[in-house]
């Protein structure tokens, strides 16, 4: 597959381009993106579909830069796909062959169930691992629909249901009676089945749960697997929905450039929940664009990652982690103490996985600056761990590392992040393990020249080497936990 591959998704509303570039055989990061809301549907639902002049030469102008952009990255393919505003115009050929003409640029307008699929795929493979789940993607025309179990998606579906769509039928002139009736009978087409958790995908969707984040003052910035119950999302849909102008949206941190689809985007919401009975919500930060590129870089593999494989974390070791040999010597040397330990510390066996995953990242940091690691490995865990974890993941991972050999996390850091975190006790502790297993490699082997052996309170470290350097480094942790000895 080529290093760096530039996505144009057209939607109704916006036009949106991301260029990701890999880094080793699966791994990638996003090394840029841009938007425009061209808003290539307005008007056209007024006249039968017909995509008009001006939004036509909005999309295209933007079009233009875009492939400048492409061009100033030196790209090695360019995928541009268009959603449902084309799909339903009967005049897109004259637009679609100026494109082609002008710009060398090919589209592919892609069916409604390849839309819902390419949105389900992307959180298949992006977000945590969730069972039993829907997929919704309201757009500007359309929404889509599809069944996540696990990586499996099943059963897109694709509605013409939109927020342009509906605010230039029936908002506009106030009908939400029709609007609400409109809706309901496209949802018929939807089965009703029993689904735990909703993923949001698309941006009315991250407008809500952008607002709902500021709202509770949630402490970590990050959208992306963004989970809250389905209950809060109902009473701000409520909120929402009764606000009387634009100031009350504001009040509510809508942003001003969705004032006028946003109630049409959040009525399709709230139908839909209460047709389904969902107890979790998800948001998602990704969705067709990724899709697009995912079904390119895993075509060869059914969509689908190979078993235990993050993109993130193979993205940070290939490209912040230098020594990868003391890395993995770290998380090797970490979950041997945990397993000989977490009895004792009354650790569930769960978090043995976060241990090792912050060992092994730990040393990323020093790809920046040397004397700041634990600064900006916090810094690119928060950051850059961005598929396939949980937030409560994502912070404990970042945390481990930023106390790491240091004192233990601070009551301030705890206090700040305790939604997030296990209770204190369980952070300190796995704190304390890394720091432990750090100081055990201060000599840095090539392998691991001692022997572990955990017996009462002690840590017994059998080498045939003094390990001068890992003996003074334990000895300055020793007043982190009183109780716990190592001897040599």
């Amino acid at each position: 597959m080529a290093k760096r591959v530039a996505i144009i998704d057209i939607g109704s509303n916006s036009v949106r381009m991301v260029i990701y570039e890999k880094v080793s055989r699966f791994a990638f990061h996003l090394l840029h993106e841009a938007k425009s809301k061209v808003r290539i549907s307005e008007d056209a639902y007024k006249h039968n579909g017909l995509l008009q002049e001006i939004p036509m030469q909005r999309t295209f102008d933007a079009l233009t830069d875009f492939t400048q952009i492409s061009n100033s990255f030196k790209t090695n393919k360019l995928l541009c796909v268009a959603t449902s505003a084309l799909r339903d115009a009967p005049n897109k050929k004259d637009f679609l062959q100026k494109v082609k003409q002008k710009l060398k640029l090919n589209i592919k307008i892609i069916s409604g169930e390849k839309e819902a699929y390419f949105g389900a795929i992307a959180c298949a493979n992006l977000l945590p691992q969730q069972y039993n789940a829907l997929s919704i993607d309201i757009g500007g025309g359309s929404t889509e629909f599809a069944y996540i179990d696990k990586y499996n998606v099943s059963h897109p579906l694709s509605l013409k249901l939109g927020t342009v769509r509906l605010k230039e039928l029936y908002f506009d002139t106030n009908d939400i009676k029709g609007a609400v009736k409109y809706i309901d009978k496209q949802l018929q087409m939807l089965p009703v089945e029993k689904i735990n958790t909703l993923i949001g995908i698309g941006g009315t969707f991250r407008a809500i749960s952008t607002s709902i984040m500021k709202r509770t003052t949630y402490p970590l910035n990050k959208l992306h697997a963004y989970e809250y119950d389905a209950k809060t999302l109902m009473q701000f849909i409520e909120e929402l929905l009764h606000a009387k102008n634009n100031n009350e949206l504001k009040n509510l941190f809508i942003d001003n450039n969705r004032f006028d689809v946003i109630k049409p985007g959040t009525l399709i919401l709230q139908r839909v929940l209460k047709k389904i009975n969902i107890s979790k919500i998800i948001t998602s930060g990704v969705g067709v664009r990724e899709g697009v590129y995912l079904t390119d870089l895993l075509r060869n593999s059914k969509h689908k990652f190979p078993h235990n494989y993050n993109t993130s974390v193979r993205y940070l070791i290939d490209k912040h982690v230098q020594d990868k040999h003391f890395s993995n010597n770290l998380s090797l040397l970490s979950k041997k103490i945990f397993d000989l330990t977490h009895e004792y510390f009354d650790i569930d066996y769960k978090y043995r996985y976060n241990l090792a995953l912050a060992a092994k990242l730990y040393p990323a940091g020093s790809s920046v600056h040397f004397y700041s690691q634990n600064k900006h490995t916090y810094y690119l865990i928060q950051s850059a761990l961005e598929y396939g974890f949980t937030h409560h993941d994502i912070m404990l991972i970042a945390t481990l590392t930023k106390y790491a050999k240091n004192k233990l996390p601070s009551s301030t850091h705890l206090q700040l992040y305790k939604e997030l975190l296990p209770k204190e006790k369980t952070t300190k502790t796995l704190s304390f393990l890394l720091s432990l297993s750090i100081a055990l490699l201060s000599h840095r082997p090539r392998n691991l020249d001692f022997e572990l052996n955990f017996a009462g309170d002690t840590l017994h470290v059998n080498s045939s080497n003094k390990l001068y350097l890992a003996q003074e480094a334990i000895e300055k942790l020793k007043c982190e936990h009183q109780n716990f000895k190592v001897l040599f």
